[in-house]
């Protein structure tokens, strides 16, 4: 097992997470969960069902407090202060029915205090999503695919450092999967810090340059994909099923 707190030796990567853990009543949803994620990469979260994915991502952008552990970016514990530095695109695609598709943008760039010049950058962001000629249409009118890009494209325009995923791919058409990709690479030039849960192991492997795997609240193993590999005899996915067979 490689452990992804020990890939920076010489200097502390942007995010550090250490050691969280989480109980809902008697259940433990985290256990001890430790790892980084550094600017400029796209590191894939990956585990079963209940593993904990949707846990760590809800303790970093602050809807749920964890029971213990740690968490720094650029060596300053997380705080309040946590909106201007995090950004999470959840799992289920909820919009705001009576909002256009370009006023949720409108709406998340007055929130985060946009500097002028970012409408250039909304658009741009609907156009990769095929999302132009939709940008006037209510939330209320909106497909489920059409949700999740109109949702995608006002997180990233809030510009953060940090930009977690739920499970991003899911609801996209082939055309909306590949804009996403092609956004994801952008940013990650940009140097923008990513981590993205996803059941699709195929696109883990194709878009991440690591991997964290979780299984029953714990990091069972982490490292790049080649890394991932050389522990089984085939594709991540062969690694993977290895891992977290029961």
């Amino acid at each position: 097992m490689r452990s992804g707190a020990n890939r920076c030796a010489m200097r502390e990567a942007a995010l550090v997470v250490e050691h969280l853990a989480k109980r809902f009543d008697r259940k433990a949803a985290l256990a001890d969960v430790s790892f980084t994620l550094d600017g400029g990469e796209i590191v894939g979260l990956i585990g079963p069902n209940g593993a904990g994915k949707s846990t760590v991502f809800s303790i970093l952008c602050g809807l749920l407090r964890p029971d213990a552990g740690s968490m720094r970016y650029r060596g300053a514990p997380l705080g309040r202060d946590r909106g201007r530095i995090v950004s999470l695109i959840p799992e289920t695609p909820d919009v705001y029915p009576l909002l256009t598709v370009w006023e949720h943008l409108v709406f998340v760039a007055r929130l985060c205090g946009l500097a002028a010049g970012w409408e250039a950058r909304g658009a741009a962001l609907l156009e990769r999503f095929d999302m132009l000629a939709a940008r006037d249409m209510l939330g209320s009118e909106l497909s489920k695919g059409m949700r999740q890009k109109t949702l995608v494209a006002a997180t990233i325009v809030a510009d953060t450092p940090v930009l977690l995923l739920d499970e991003p791919m899911i609801g996209l058409d082939p055309l909306g999967q590949r804009g996403l990709r092609d956004v994801l690479g952008d940013l990650r030039a940009a140097g923008i810090a990513i981590m993205l849960s996803t059941h699709q192991l195929e696109t883990a492997e194709t878009l991440c340059d690591r991997v964290v795997i979780l299984n029953k609240g714990n990091v069972v193993a982490s490292g790049t994909i080649e890394e991932m590999r050389s522990l089984g005899s085939g594709t991540l996915e062969d690694v993977f099923l290895e891992i977290t067979r029961p």
